[in-house]
């Protein structure tokens, strides 16, 4: 630790801190202020000092209702992301495991999951990436790190102030989880803030959810994982996504053992004597209500923009009113100069933090005059890591059919088995695939949709190929590698219009 405390890099915490964006005498500290250490403002403040620019971060995770904080590299790194893939791949260990007697391996019964274990080894994980980040990248960069509450990095200014200044300023402090406005929900319930971090295993537990990803990937391990789990869901389930794809992904996770409770909302939640927590609910369309007792209760209802403390109103910078995030320009301005904004707390932008690194590089090259190149947010590619993942790229059948017509547009697709799958007997009528096109001239591939074992890593190398302009006519041109479920994607020939059964046969 003395050497740390040695190095030119400069640690503060300090009550009375502002940062302007200009100086009489024309000169700043620095040329380059990043507000947020979570992955898109590292992105930013790490290319920007790798092009020689003079940097500061300024951080703060304000601890949730529950007490839970963390250390840098923001939502992914510490409650979203990370954790969430690790404990994703624990779940599916458990269902390996059950496959693995099918494969010939003697496994002694019973088998039961240690949630402390787990709990700490991700955590230590997570450590291990706070430290990385401080060290390893703004340390040897000589980034100077500032942490801080977010109300005292802008206006409006007190007495007695020690005023940074810089000749661009980015704003990438992301958003937080919403919690409903309901008797006792405060009190009792935790969110994705938490539940990476519990000590001790939730138990039973309803997730309440309002179209969210996470609450379905964390329904999903919690499942995995042996525990009771039940999802609450008021509309649908992936607002956003391709809602075939998505009735596909519940469909298994009901399947899996995960319950729901479909067109529901909460009204209070009571903590009883015993320590269980009764949860009361109505059932939409018919306004009776129900009871329950759960250990644990997860609120996945929305994140907010971390805006309302940054005094952006009293700067000028224009924000939605309706959503609390700031209105951009392509190239990430505000509307104040020299005031820049990106990822989750940016109206229209993506919630996805590679779309947060990507743009955050970019706008610190632009800001250096090194490049005018802008970010490209269309057909971004995504997985939901639900115990059946579910990959994507482009647009989902209904916006492309929005955009272009029904009678515009191709549908190809195809039901298939995984050979993971045949051994082990397991369930594959939610594996699916389909290739939204152009109906017309090359049809070019205006979206690709995929449910079934390593999503993710089949999606990534589809996106680079829509990036690429990729027609149908590629996909029958390219030669698939046997046996895969990647393969299935470019084997695909029969059109939803044809009527034809999409199941696919043989090898």
């Amino acid at each position: 630790m003395a050497a740390f405390s040695r190095a030119k890099h400069r640690w503060k915490r300090d009550n009375l801190f502002r940062v302007l964006t200009r100086n009489l005498t024309g000169k700043y500290d620095y040329d380059l202020v990043v507000i947020g250490g979570g992955s898109g403002g590292l992105a930013c403040s790490k290319e920007a000092a790798l092009v020689g620019q003079k940097v500061a971060v300024l951080d703060y995770v304000e601890p949730s209702v529950k007490g839970t904080k963390w250390g840098l590299g923001g939502t992914c790194v510490n409650v979203g992301c990370i954790p969430k893939k690790l404990m994703h791949q624990a779940a599916l260990l458990g269902t390996a495991v059950k496959d693995a007697k099918k494969y010939g391996w003697q496994i002694p019964e019973p088998i039961f999951h240690d949630w402390a274990t787990m709990a700490e080894a991700v955590q230590n994980h997570v450590r291990s990436l706070n430290w990385g980040h401080r060290v390893d990248h703004l340390l040897s960069l000589d980034i100077s790190l500032f942490f801080m509450g977010y109300e005292q990095m802008l206006f409006p200014f007190p007495l007695n102030q020690t005023i940074l200044t810089a000749k661009d300023i980015v704003i990438a402090t992301g958003g937080r989880p919403n919690v409903l406005q309901i008797p006792g929900a405060m009190e009792h319930g935790i969110t994705s803030d938490d539940i990476f971090w519990l000590r001790k295993s939730p138990g039973k537990t309803i997730i309440v959810l309002n179209s969210s990803d996470v609450a379905l990937e964390c329904a999903g391990f919690l499942t995995g994982i042996g525990l009771d789990t039940t999802v609450m869901v008021r509309s649908i389930a992936l607002r956003g996504f391709d809602q075939q794809m998505a009735v596909l992904v519940t469909d298994y996770m009901e399947a899996y053992g995960t319950k729901f409770a479909w067109k529901c909302i909460p009204k209070k939640v009571e903590k009883l004597t015993s320590g269980a927590l009764q949860v009361t609910w109505m059932e939409i369309n018919t306004s009776k209500e129900y009871q329950d007792t759960y250990d644990c209760i997860l609120w996945a209802v929305g994140r907010a923009p971390e805006t309302k403390l940054l005094g952006l109103d009293k700067l000028g910078v224009q924000i939605n009113k309706e959503t609390g995030k700031i209105i951009v320009r392509p190239d990430e301005s505000t509307s104040v100069p020299n005031i820049y904004a990106f990822g989750d707390i940016a109206e229209g932008r993506p919630e996805l933090t590679p779309t947060a690194i990507k743009a955050g590089k970019l706008l610190a090259h632009r800001l250096a005059g090194r490049s005018s190149e802008l970010m490209n947010y269309h057909s971004v590619a995504t997985t939901v890591f639900t115990p059946l993942e579910y990959g994507c790229v482009g647009l989902s059948e209904e916006e492309a059919e929005k955009r272009h017509g029904k009678d515009g547009i191709e549908v190809y697709h195809a039901f298939y088995k995984p050979l993971e799958f045949t051994v082990a007997e397991r369930d594959a009528g939610q594996c699916y695939l389909k290739v939204v096109c152009e109906r017309e001239g090359d049809q070019k591939i205006l979206g690709l949709h995929f449910t079934g074992p390593n999503a993710g890593e089949l999606m990534q190398g589809f996106a680079l190929s829509l990036k690429c302009g990729a027609t149908y006519s590629h996909l029958l041109q390219t030669v698939g590698i046997h046996p895969t479920c990647a393969e299935e994607v470019i084997k695909v020939n029969i059109t939803k219009r044809s009527g034809l059964d999409a199941t696919v046969t043989g090898c």
